[in-house]
């Protein structure tokens, strides 16, 4: 690319030629040479190196390079690049919400979630139920105990806190208070322990801050500290050790410092505290700059007296004597003549009451045992959390319902593993604890009030697929199968809310016979192909068969394969990591993983480093068949919740009974 300056408009506009026709000259310009790299550009010698910047056929790594990409490609290449590109990877901000179970709902599923927890061993677990284990498990790492219960906290852990952070807070202290001086000195002191032997530490850092916040004030006290005692004294101004012109603008030389006063500077500076300062400042600046002064020096010049208050103290009403004031009450509004009153009757006045008495009682008349006393950690702390989420506050916060009235809750729990530790989980809590579904199956989408920031019943996939798997992972995993799954993908029992366990999946790929399960370990949805027994891979003695084949064949096989099936194939053997990670780079992507590590003076340092991995994502559904299987009306049958009621005693009926009695 050359520049061509014999043209008429270079005074105007930069001129550039891929292929500089310009004529060599030995005194005026170098020889001219084609692109060593074949792109077609002419240039002088002397832009070789220019030119290898904008060259497109010179090999440069990926736009993602820091991301991980170890590709080094043609710089024309570069966007094409980008959709095959592994570090271009993509994080799902799918949202969801599933809340508590309600006990006070007749229409629960309660009796049905006891059931499949009982016999999930033995015939498997439902989707529904699955997923949700998942989300219960997540939401019980998330959910501290601190928040809703800190009275139950443990008092050593908060008083190891309030030690370690005197140690660390620094605080300001004032050093010689003597009031005849004034504030002289302002240090900032670090506190340390009284048993340690190091000398103190001084943060040079926050002393300087607090040096620059407080010496105006300290030089505006000490001011006014001298003046107070030295109201009347003038000191006539001169200069120590230096020569100052008189009134005739001859030079006078002071040669004995000691005998000179300090100068008075009360009637020449611009201080808020000097004498005269808004006449001088009105006649050097602007009436911007001058109320821009007075706004910001406002309260030091009130204190000094250079403006007046609005109300000075001289001018303040003083209250001669004080009477009592009788109160009158005005009503503005008027009872209407044809007003009558009629009393509102409640329900609790017209029953029949029952005939109480005063008694002293205590928890022995209720009949309750030992463990009745104690609560459930879990249900307590769901129901906790719920409050907070849908209505904004605790169940027992202190709130006021008008100017009047205030609504103080008081609310005690009772706990077997309390008190609880600072740092403390619900999952901490629940691990030695028989499992069991606190979650509702309905999951619901995220609005507006309850999101991932104000709720905590919030839960995010947050799986990682490389950017052209993304589309297919949102389709198939969260439109045909979180969203449809209950009652539609996965149809259960009509009679579900009485107990029945009962489930069939409805839906089957189009292009194979496979059933879709959940992984609790991955978190993910994924496809079993429905493989007979002879097609398994393995002989009657159990020797692998697929192992024996070459390495060749076995690459060629793991090629057709999708990358959850990829990713699970690499932790069979030695020889199928090998296979897979031979597919790594068209088939997997690299992302970075933060690890925290330890420096050498103890600080703690974030450092990342790529790691190749395959995403979570099943092969592609297009569409998805009906499957063959009975209607869930011949599950009724047997249903042994489905009780038949066979009526024997014959019933009239009443247009019979009418007949009847009207016939004589």
């Amino acid at each position: 690319t050359c520049f061509n300056q014999n043209s008429p408009h270079t005074d105007t506009h930069l001129q550039f030629f891929r292929r500089c026709r310009a004529r060599v000259e030995p005194s005026a310009s170098c020889a001219l040479l084609p692109c060593r790299l074949l792109c077609g550009a002419v240039f002088h010698l002397c832009k070789e190196e220019e030119h290898l910047l904008l060259c497109p056929n010179v090999r440069v790594p990926c736009l993602n390079a820091q991301y991980g990409c170890p590709v080094q490609l043609p710089r024309s290449s570069r966007a094409a690049h980008l959709q095959v590109c592994p570090a271009s990877v993509v994080c799902c901000s799918m949202e969801w919400l599933r809340w508590p179970v309600d006990d006070t709902n007749p229409n629960n599923f309660n009796a049905m979630q006891d059931n499949m927890m009982k016999e999930r061993e033995t015939h498997g677990e439902a989707l529904d139920v699955a997923m949700a284990l998942v989300d219960q498990s997540d939401l019980y790492a998330r959910l501290k105990m601190k928040p809703l219960y800190p009275e139950l906290m443990e008092q050593e852990e908060e008083e190891d806190i309030k030690e370690e952070s005197r140690e660390e807070v620094a605080v300001g202290g004032v050093q010689d208070q003597n009031p005849s001086e004034g504030w002289s000195k302002c240090s900032l002191v670090l506190k340390h322990k009284k048993d340690v032997a190091q000398p103190p530490v001084i943060n040079m850092e926050k002393y300087n801050l607090f040096e620059m916040m407080f010496s105006m004030e300290r030089g505006a006290c000490a001011v006014a500290q001298e003046n107070l005692e030295n109201p009347k004294q003038k000191q006539k101004p001169a200069d120590k050790g230096r020569s100052q012109k008189g009134p005739a603008g001859q030079r006078q030389d002071k040669s004995s410092p000691r005998s000179c006063p300090p100068p008075d500077t009360s009637k020449t500076g611009l201080a808020p505290w000097q004498e005269g300062v808004l006449e001088r400042l009105g006649q050097e600046l602007t009436p911007q700059e001058y109320n821009m002064y007075v706004v910001h020096h406002g309260r030091m010049l009130l204190a000094f007296g250079q403006i007046e208050a609005c109300t000075s103290r001289e001018k303040d009403f003083v209250y001669g004597s004080l009477e009592p004031i009788p109160v009158q009450t005005l009503h503005s509004f008027k009872v209407p003549v044809s007003y009558r009153y009629k009393r509102r009757v409640h329900l609790n006045e017209t029953a029949a009451r029952v005939q109480t008495e005063h008694r002293s009682v205590d928890t022995s008349d209720l009949g309750a045992g030992e463990d009745d006393w104690f609560g459930d950690e879990a249900e307590e702390t769901l129901l906790g959390y719920a409050e907070m989420a849908v209505m904004g506050h605790k169940i027992s916060e202190t709130k006021g319902a008008d100017g009047l009235y205030v609504d103080f809750g008081t609310q005690t729990h009772s706990f077997r593993t309390a008190p609880f530790k600072r740092r403390t989980t619900l999952a901490d809590v629940m691990v030695d604890r028989p499992l069991k579904l606190l979650l509702q199956l309905q999951a619901e989408t995220v609005n507006s009030r309850n999101n991932r920031a104000s709720c905590a019943f919030t839960f995010l996939c947050g799986h990682t697929f490389h950017r052209r798997e993304f589309a297919t992972h949102f389709r198939n995993v969260h439109s045909d199968i979180q969203m449809c799954l209950s009652e539609w993908f996965e149809q259960q029992c009509p009679l579900a809310y009485l107990g029945c366990t009962y489930r069939q999946r409805r839906f089957h790929p189009s292009t194979q016979k496979a059933t879709v399960t959940y992984n609790q370990q991955l978190r993910c949805f994924n496809l079993r192909p429905d493989v007979l027994p002879s097609l398994d891979g393995k002989a009657g003695d159990g020797e692998d068969r697929l192992s024996s084949l070459p390495y060749e064949v076995l690459c060629h096989m793991a090629s057709f394969l999708d990358s959850q099936s990829l990713s699970q194939l690499a932790l069979v053997s030695r020889l199928m990591r090998q296979v897979c990670s031979s597919l790594l780079q068209d088939r997997g992507m690299v992302t970075l993983r933060w690890e925290r590590t330890s420096s050498s003076h103890g600080r703690a340092k974030w450092k990342s480093k790529p790691v190749w991995e395959f995403s979570h994502l099943f092969s592609a559904v297009d569409s998805w068949n009906m499957a063959d299987i009975p209607p869930i009306s011949a599950h009724l049958k047997v249903c042994p919740y489905y009780q038949k009621t066979e009526q024997k005693e014959r019933v009239a009926l009443p247009f019979l009974t009418e007949k009847q009695q009207k016939s004589p």
